[in-house]
């Protein structure tokens, strides 16, 4: 008996590479035979990765998301920012749109008769669109301001969760500079600050060079395209020099010290004057075309 069993594995190795004639189910050892090609199946089956968007594709979906301002008085330009469109309504007389930027960049105490406009840079072309204040922070610990564009539908930010931030993170910024038409910058978060209390961000630094009239332009990552912060302001470093005993000096931005609002701060403003609904539409709104208006 026990000799049988011993010479038993070599006999069906034998008879195996013989291509002996098919034995019965209860001789052939299924298994053997069958799981290998199941596992071939599964193999076959599995979804294929969704690629990452390019570079250009994500700046292409960023870039209609923001907008430019200009106060204006007697036809002449007196200050000039940038601004996130972070909501969208139907209101009584018809669509409003809802645009986030800096308090400071709307502060109107010094014009006597000051006109707000927001202006939507579409390649060729550019329309312009009367806007109001209707919430503002106070400056320094709260620079935030919304406006709001009465009969146009824009598409949406999405706002990035409060823990979201991370330094390291590939961001772009999106700005108008000096008055002028939307750019893009690129860089990185830097340094995220947290509040001890809240133990959420409260305030964002990038590396993303930027110039004069980027405050309130928004901070998008580059990975899922949602807006990680608003732009404040950017500390600098005076430099003086001397030509012909004359001297000369001028303020050169300091990299990586450029300093925004974080998406949690965004939300707590946005609450506390009344418009946490934005919040809760803007998914909705997102991908809505531009509409045109009357009131330019």
């Amino acid at each position: 008996m026990n000799r049988l069993l011993l010479g038993t594995p070599l006999l069906w190795a034998l008879v195996s590479c013989a291509s002996a004639p098919s034995q019965s189910s209860e001789d052939t050892p299924v298994a053997t035979h069958t799981q290998a090609p199941l596992r071939v199946e599964r193999a076959l089956s599995r979804p294929e990765p969704t690629p990452q968007p390019t570079r250009k594709a994500m700046v292409r979906r960023i870039l209609p998301l923001n907008v430019r301002l200009v106060t204006t008085e007697d036809g002449k330009v007196r200050r000039s920012a940038s601004g996130v469109v972070i909501g969208t309504e139907a209101g009584e007389a018809g669509p409003v749109s809802y645009v986030l930027t800096n308090a400071h960049a709307v502060e109107q105490g010094d014009l006597k008769d000051p006109v707000l406009k927001v202006m939507l840079d579409r390649r060729a072309e550019t329309h312009e669109y009367l806007a109001e204040v209707v919430a503002t922070g106070q400056v320094p610990d709260l620079d935030l301001a919304l406006l709001r564009v009465t009969g146009v539908t824009w598409p949406v930010a999405e706002l990035a969760s409060d823990d979201e931030p991370e330094p390291g993170e590939d961001v772009v910024v999106a700005a108008s500079p000096y008055g002028r038409a939307l750019s893009i910058s690129g860089g990185m978060v830097s340094q995220v600050e947290w509040d001890k209390e809240t133990k959420h961000p409260r305030m964002l630094k990038t590396d993303a060079p930027i110039g004069y009239g980027a405050s309130g332009g928004g901070i998008f990552s580059l990975e899922t395209g949602r807006l990680l912060a608003i732009v404040e302001g950017y500390r600098t470093a005076k430099v003086d020099f001397e030509v012909a005993s004359q001297n000369f000096s001028f303020d050169v931005p300091m990299p990586g010290e450029t300093f925004a609002a974080p998406s949690a701060k965004v939300r707590g403003f946005l609450q506390a004057k009344g418009f946490g609904r934005l919040l809760e539409r803007s998914a909705d709104a997102e991908g809505a075309g531009p509409q045109k208006t009357a009131s330019r």
